[in-house]
């Protein structure tokens, strides 16, 4: 029981992104990148049309477009995806515009690199696709969204955890983790797929007195 609450305290240290990173910033960015982050669709456009390379990386190996998901611009992202930008140009890190916005909840956006050719089976530097950390993070409709896309619904990552179990295991069991288990087993979620050392969605919800949870899994037969 020990290992599993340090392997979940790490867990959720590592799903903090770098502050570079979360905070949208750049390295040796181009005036695309620039223009990206200050949410600046007509600068954007301007500097395509002079010839600017869509997809060139800053520093931390990041595309405008990923550069204007990071910070949630919308009109920019808006301006790129429609001018051919890659939705699945990972970063450094692993990260991509689509699995990003996933991942912090930017509908918006995500809608966007869903409606552009978002790779589903992508995964980010946990091997996790876009549909866990979003089912982590309690986003709701985030994860009703990227279900109605079609994300493997019980795809694991490094850490042996589904998206179920990482609702359950780093989530808080309030009114959004439950809505999240019910969409997810809803779709068809395995309720009794368990973690790497063999404990259920069941078995962690009942040991972190997730109640509410706890009587959704049973429901769905869970055991």
């Amino acid at each position: 029981m020990l290992r599993r609450s340090i392997l979940a305290a790490v867990a959720s240290l590592l799903l903090i992104p770098a502050p570079l990173v979360a905070a949208g910033q750049t390295m040796s960015g181009t005036p695309l990148h620039a223009a990206a982050e200050r949410n600046d669709a007509a600068a954007v456009r301007k500097l395509l049309a002079e010839g600017a390379e869509i997809d060139a990386r800053d520093g931390n190996g990041a595309t405008a477009l990923l550069v204007a998901t990071h910070g949630n611009r919308i009109e920019a992202a808006r301006a790129l995806i429609a001018a051919g930008a890659d939705v699945n140009a990972k970063d450094r890190i692993d990260d991509s515009p689509y699995l990003y916005a996933g991942a912090r909840g930017h509908l918006e956006i995500l809608k966007m690199t869903l409606a552009h050719g978002a790779d589903l089976g992508s995964t980010n530097r946990f091997g996790g696709t876009a549909l866990i950390p979003a089912a982590e993070r309690g986003h709701v409709e985030t994860v009703r969204t990227l279900i109605a896309a079609g994300v493997e619904l019980d795809h694991v990552n490094n850490l042996g955890w589904t998206a179920l179990l990482e609702a359950i295991i780093l989530g808080d069991g309030g009114t959004r983790h439950q809505r999240i288990v019910d969409l997810l087993l809803t779709a068809g979620a395995d309720a009794d797929l368990a973690d790497g050392e063999g404990v259920t969605p069941l078995q962690h919800a009942r040991a972190r007195g997730f109640d509410a949870i706890a009587a959704r899994l049973v429901t769905a037969g869970a055991r």
